[in-house]
């Protein structure tokens, strides 16, 4: 796998799991050697394995990283920059789809007082399964707060600090 598929996939781990070893022992059933193998590229996944690290993002989420990729192939000095390129691009993708009223915003779970994080999703619908476009946002579980506590809608919220907030 392209180190920075890697890359872009450890930052999403962590921020999904809070530690490497959590995601690789809980839901891969993966040793360290293992692990840091793959991590290396001196081994690979099974393809159940590699399933399951791949469903850490949506099919459109995927499909940027390949992008992205592309990108650091063409231009070696975007490397070093690959996991806030594809934050950036995710951020400016869902502002996109918002301003062309194409996109719908949803809480994925409604936190409670003391979780640390709140889901939010960014989503076009083209009416067929299997579709749709999606992106995925983790977010400090304050933005909760200050939509209720402010009395503004998502969607509003979302376009104006989204940006911000995430990346």
């Amino acid at each position: 796998m392209h180190n920075v598929s890697i890359a872009i996939i450890l930052n999403t781990i962590i921020e999904q799991y809070t530690s490497e070893k959590q995601f690789y022992e809980t839901h891969l059933g993966i040793t360290e050697e293992q692990w840091e193998a793959w991590k290396n590229g001196t081994m690979s996944l099974s393809p159940a394995e590699n399933q399951k690290v791949k469903l850490l993002f949506s099919d459109y989420e995927w499909m940027l990283i390949q992008k992205i990729i592309r990108q650091t192939v063409i231009y070696p000095e975007k490397r070093n920059q690959a996991v806030v390129e594809f934050k950036k691009m995710k951020t400016q993708i869902a502002r996109t789809w918002l301003a062309s009223d194409l996109a719908k915003v949803e809480l994925l779970t409604e936190s409670e007082e003391t979780a640390q994080y709140l889901d939010l999703r960014v989503s076009i619908t083209y009416d067929e399964w299997g579709y749709d476009d999606i992106l995925n946002f983790r977010l400090p579980a304050i933005v909760q707060q200050q939509i209720r506590n402010e009395k503004i809608e998502l969607l509003e919220w979302v376009k104006e600090n989204l940006e911000e907030t995430y990346n």
